[in-house]
């Protein structure tokens, strides 16, 4: 059975940090573009970052360039988000998605086969 789960969300104040991790089982996922979207209450969800196979090729979404930035290790079958200067906009259940085959780090969620569970992050003023 193919799990991505994340972990490392939690409650912060504007200006912190937080490092998401998702960690992939049952399936390796190295050949696979990695991503992580996100859904506040009432929004649709949304992208925020992906990562190509290889690692080498990345893509942010404008509203998070320069604060967050998506990563991966191939060994440990994981891909990380590192976000600094968190606003209370960010505030959202962040997913952490894996593609089925080779692909880009697109932005389309349609894109991605497999999907985590979630995990929330809030942030106060």
């Amino acid at each position: 059975q193919v799990q991505l789960q994340e972990s490392g969300g939690g409650s912060v104040q504007a200006g912190d940090s937080l490092r998401l991790s998702c960690a992939a089982s049952g399936r390796d996922f190295s050949y696979s573009a990695m991503s992580w979207f996100r859904q506040a209450p009432g929004k649709e969800r949304e992208f925020v970052a992906a990562i190509s196979w290889s690692g080498d090729d990345t893509n942010h979404a404008e509203s998070v360039k320069g604060r967050m930035t998506i990563s991966r290790d191939k060994a440990k079958n994981t891909v990380a988000l590192q976000m600094n200067n968190l606003k209370p906009e960010d505030t959202a259940v962040y997913y952490c998605a894996g593609r089925l085959s080779l692909g880009g780090a697109t932005r389309n969620p349609q894109d991605y086969h497999y999907w985590g569970q979630g995990a929330q992050v809030t942030v106060s003023s």
